[in-house]
């Protein structure tokens, strides 16, 4: 088998499971080559996927080691994904009132949302986490594409608890976007004690959602190490949560004049 036909087969075989290790034995096994071959090969595939922004193929030493792909975003395509959801944004038509925009077709689109994940991705590949976390309804496809490319598992608080989801821990939070008390649960079950979680929602007002997501994963003795925020309101200043990293953030929106503005957090890489 000649080396382009192996750098084809291991880009699409570590693209199509991101985050996934895979040994250098398998990929020895499956073209019959020796280790040293086989690194060069991964050399080759490394060097391009760098060079062209699609992501890292980081090796991994050790006897369990191997390589894992992470197809996260550089600062250049990051700035591309936040322009583009910025021009999706900015339409009046999606004015529901009250400041909110109407987003669920941008947050339900897999091209969309994969693309807003890898930017996630690559904020908290390094740390260490077990699970990706989420609120139920819109932030699930964003969190299950961010989950998918770090190869975790993704956990959805409930905003009522269900008997399919076993023993469950509720807290009542008041949300901002509905300026009302509000319940959250999360199943005992979901996510193991000790383990460490990162928590991506679609949209963020004044945090109050997030901050009871927190507090629910305390109560299950979770700690919390990233959190990703697809839309950051500006209004309220003063949040309930700190350490958030969101896309763009959203400011004025004024319905008399269809004047809807939304910006790309050109910080979102800072102090990473």
């Amino acid at each position: 088998m000649k080396r382009s036909e192996r750098t084809a087969l291991i880009s699409k075989i570590v693209s199509d499971a991101p985050g996934k290790v895979f040994g250098l034995s398998y990929f020895c096994d499956i073209f019959g080559t020796a280790r040293s071959t086989v690194s060069e090969d991964i050399s080759v595939v490394r060097r391009s996927l760098e060079t062209h922004g699609h992501g890292k193929l980081i090796t991994i030493s050790g006897p369990g080691g191997g390589v894992r792909y992470l197809p996260f975003a550089d600062e250049k395509a990051t700035l591309d994904i936040q322009n583009r959801l910025c021009n999706a944004l900015n339409d009046k038509n999606r004015m529901l009132g009250g400041g909110f925009l109407y987003t669920s077709d941008i947050m339900f689109n897999p091209s969309f949302s994969t693309d807003m994940a890898r930017v996630f991705a690559g904020l908290f590949f390094n740390t260490d986490a077990n699970c990706v976390v989420t609120i139920e309804t819109k932030g699930i496809p964003l969190a299950l594409m961010t989950a998918r490319l770090l190869n975790l598992p993704t956990v959805v608080v409930r905003r009522e608890p269900r008997i399919s989801e076993g023993p469950t821990i509720s807290i009542n939070y008041f949300s901002a976007a509905a300026e009302k008390m509000q319940k959250m649960s999360i199943s005992k079950k979901a996510v193991k004690p000790g383990s460490r979680a990162i928590i991506i929602d679609d949209f963020m007002r004044a945090g109050g959602s997030i901050k009871g997501i927190g507090e629910l994963l305390s109560e299950l003795d979770v700690t919390v190490v990233g959190i990703g925020v697809g839309i950051a309101s500006i209004t309220p200043k003063t949040k309930k949560i700190s350490g958030y990293r969101p896309l763009v953030y959203l400011g004025d929106v004024d319905e008399s004049t269809g004047l809807i503005e939304v910006t790309p957090n050109f910080q979102i890489f800072e102090n990473i």
